[in-house]
């Protein structure tokens, strides 16, 4: 594909989008929207996102069948075509759109022509992504900067996942490893928050899904900048920075990292000197190095420090991630998005040091046998942490079954006394027995249905 054929590319006027209910296909819908474009898309089932899609002018249905697509759409001269890697190669709709000679993109090739001639802004990484590219874009919005931005969530601050600016030269996007997508991006600067090994259903190899990180980091244009976690170990051909809030020998470090009123505060030093009790809207270990890559790579870029700090303030956060469901002195439930063993560990870890003295009740969906096999003992480590443990039936995705990998076999290797494996009804059972302190729901799947069900069952209790 030409990058430089941009505007011929996407000179059309109907986008038909297959798996138009995944939070990256439908920040492209909705940017495709605002350029008055007519959207029509398939999904497997519906969702929040595309309720929403469909009350903003999308035509979107639910059954694999290619007389579900409007006939509108029907032409493959005025239609462009977008999948995401998620659906089968022989979905039935993409097979006919592929037979009748129609312009074919993946979602990630789209943003590389999209952004081609703005200045991208991206965040990389195994962990952060989202909360980190959805910070960025709010700091950019803040400021007289602005932004685009197509984002891996939705944002609690503008209750979207698409920001739009017509004057702002600034697109922040969240580049994402699996399929390699991120390497149809063309980055002015980069965040880059981990290379923690994922998606060895794709990769196969540690070292093949290390070497795609280091061909990402060389796309990032030379009179830019890449932030990256101090102790990850890539050659870039632009301007290089660390951060950590662990090691002090980064170029930005954090320190004093306290609680108060549940709220997160930490003095952040630069190399021009420190900013002390910066107070951040998301609480979190975790979020507190996002926030700092955030700042590190704005501030690298010129923006002024007074404008990052109420940025920081003001951010609230991102729908699933550490997201406090309920919050009273009787109850806490938060809801996260965590589905890789070091996700779960900083779950765990921020929860214990906002509420030290309260027991932990997490509900757990495992999402994919592979990444359940790969990291089975990973897995055990962390879920040994809680009190209380309900795993779910592991959430298949794009996967098949794969023999001896199961929630039950996890659960067996799990150590502690409660610990139990429940189907969502059940879950909704047996939390209506008795009160808990603390209750946290995580997972990539479909887990994120039970949430406002469980709510009302708790506050029922």
């Amino acid at each position: 594909m030409n990058k430089e054929s941009n505007q011929v590319n996407l000179n059309y006027t109907n986008y038909y989008f297959i798996g138009i209910g995944g939070i990256g296909m439908s920040s492209l819908a909705r940017y495709f929207l605002s350029q008055k474009k007519k959207i029509a898309g398939y999904d497997k089932t519906s969702s929040t996102i595309t309720e929403s899609l469909q009350k903003e002018g999308v035509l979107i249905h639910f059954k694999e069948e290619v007389d579900q697509i409007p006939n509108d759409f029907l032409n493959p001269k005025r239609t462009l075509v977008i999948y995401t890697p998620a659906i089968p190669p022989m979905h039935k709709e993409l097979l006919y759109f592929q037979d009748n000679f129609y312009q074919i993109y993946k979602r990630a090739e789209v943003l590389g022509l999209i952004t081609f001639e703005s200045k991208a802004l991206c965040v990389a990484g195994t962990h952060g992504k989202t909360t980190s590219s959805t910070l960025l874009a709010h700091l950019l919005n803040e400021s007289a900067w602005g932004c685009n931005a197509f984002l891996g969530g939705i944002s609690t601050n503008y209750g979207s996942n698409f920001l739009l600016s017509s004057k702002s030269e600034y697109t922040v996007i969240e580049a994402d490893e699996y399929d390699r997508s991120f390497l149809h991006l063309s980055p002015f600067a980069s965040i880059v928050t981990s290379v923690d090994p994922d998606h060895l259903d794709i990769y196969e190899e540690e070292d093949a899904f290390i070497s795609s990180f280091q061909e990402y980091v060389k796309l990032i244009n030379p009179l830019g900048v890449c932030v990256i976690n101090h102790g990850v170990n890539l050659d870039v051909n632009c301007s290089k920075i660390t951060y950590s809030i662990q090691n002090q020998n980064a170029d930005y470090s954090a320190t004093e990292i306290k609680i108060k009123d549940s709220a997160f505060y930490m003095i952040i030093k630069t190399p021009e000197g420190q900013f002390h009790t910066v107070k951040l809207g998301l609480p979190g270990i975790h979020n507190a190095e996002n926030a700092l890559a955030c700042f590190a790579l704005l501030k690298e870029l010129g923006m002024p420090v007074n404008k990052l700090l109420r940025g920081l303030e003001s951010f609230m956060g991102v729908k699933r991630r550490f997201e406090f469901i309920i919050k009273s002195k009787k109850l806490i439930y938060i809801d996260d998005y965590a589905h890789h063993p070091s996700e779960l560990n900083a779950l765990i870890d921020s929860v214990k040091l906002l509420y030290p003295n309260k027991k932990i009740s997490l509900i757990f969906q495992p999402h994919l046998f592979s990444r359940t096999r790969d990291f089975m003992n990973e897995f055990v480590e962390q879920l040994n942490q809680v009190d209380e443990l309900i795993l779910m039936p592991i959430y298949p995705a794009r996967e098949e079954p794969i023999e001896g990998v199961s929630s039950d076999a996890l659960l067996s290797k799990i150590s502690l006394k409660s610990k139990h494996l429940l189907t969502p009804f059940e879950v909704l059972d047996f939390f209506s027995l008795k009160t808990r302190d603390i209750v946290v729901t995580a997972g990539a799947g479909d887990i994120d249905r039970l949430v406002s069900k469980l709510k009302n069952v708790l506050l029922k209790k």
